[in-house]
């Protein structure tokens, strides 16, 4: 397989893809399809790696519609793995995975999924980026084509359309991955890690262009970020995740978290046109974040 034939099997993966669900500690209620059910929602899911071993058990989750919601937890708890069971992406082998409302375990191509790497192909045009996802399934390239200029318009990014990826930041590589993600269609997007190799400002400022461009695109997002600061700041709930498979200790959710924070949209419109995230930095300061976040400190123990 030639690099850039790999490089498109990474994107068309890391792009038409998703899932999550569910909020009591491990509840053994049946979530059962409703008219007004959450956007995404795990139910008592158990997960396990190709060698039998259990990685993750009772792990229940909601996603609301409109939201961030973070999921935290130690590297190696098994936060991407779960990530990947809501994705379609892995069986799970106990458990259901409700996409509004609908079972969706185990069928990938519902949800966006961004990777931490931005995957854009060096050789394309950053307008010819975002519109690969759309060529790959078919649509024209002069649609394409459109349907991305569009996207990067809403996205603050048109200026950037005919650069080349060398020539961007990562942060601003970062939101055009994001672009690209939110221009298959589905409302829903998981977020691996998506900030970690960015520097702090960075990230803060990225923090807010996230949050402003959910409420754009009318986006529900799962995160899962190792930042406490960055989920209490972001997230409307907060799922910390305690595990460590590889030791033979099971992953559980051990807390729900639902901060009081940066979430109203002047605020982050605001922050937005400033450039500099000046509520989230202000919010950074509060008492009510260093609440929540020393309560997830403890909870991750």
């Amino acid at each position: 397989m030639s690099t850039l034939d790999k490089q498109t099997t990474d994107i068309t993966e890391g792009t038409a893809v998703e899932a999550p669900g569910e909020k009591d500690l491990g509840a053994a209620a049946a979530c059962e399809p409703q008219q007004n059910a959450p956007a995404l929602e795990a139910c008592n899911l158990t997960l396990v790696w190709g060698n039998g071993q259990v990685v993750a058990q009772d792990i229940s989750i909601e996603l609301q519609p409109g939201t961030i919601t973070c999921l935290v937890g130690r590297s190696g708890c098994g936060k991407t793995t779960l990530l990947h069971a809501l994705a379609g992406l892995l069986q799970p082998q106990e458990g259901r995975v409700l996409l509004h409302g609908s079972d969706v375990t185990g069928h990938p191509g519902h949800i966006g999924y961004m990777l931490q790497k931005d995957l854009l192909i060096p050789s394309k045009r950053i307008i010819d980026n975002v519109a690969l996802p759309l060529e790959l399934k078919g649509v024209s390239r002069a649609e394409a084509r459109a349907r991305a200029q569009e996207m990067l318009e809403r996205g603050g990014l048109e200026r950037v359309a005919q650069s080349w990826p060398h020539e961007l930041s990562g942060g601003m590589r970062q939101r055009v991955a994001f672009l690209r993600t939110a221009l298959i269609g589905s409302d829903i997007m998981l977020l691996d890690e998506p900030f970690s190799a960015l520097d702090a400002l960075t990230r803060r400022e990225m923090r807010a262009w996230l949050m402003s461009s959910v409420k754009e695109f009318g986006l529900s997002v799962l995160v899962i970020t190792h930042d406490v600061d960055e989920a209490v700041a972001m997230a409307s709930r907060i799922y910390v995740m305690a595990g460590s498979p590889a030791q033979g200790v099971v992953t559980k959710i051990v807390g729900v978290i639902e901060p009081q924070g940066c979430t109203d949209a002047a605020a982050v419109d605001s922050s937005k046109d400033a450039g500099q995230g000046n509520e989230l930095a202000s919010f950074d300061l509060s008492e009510e974040f260093l609440a929540a976040k020393r309560e997830v400190l403890s909870l991750l123990g």
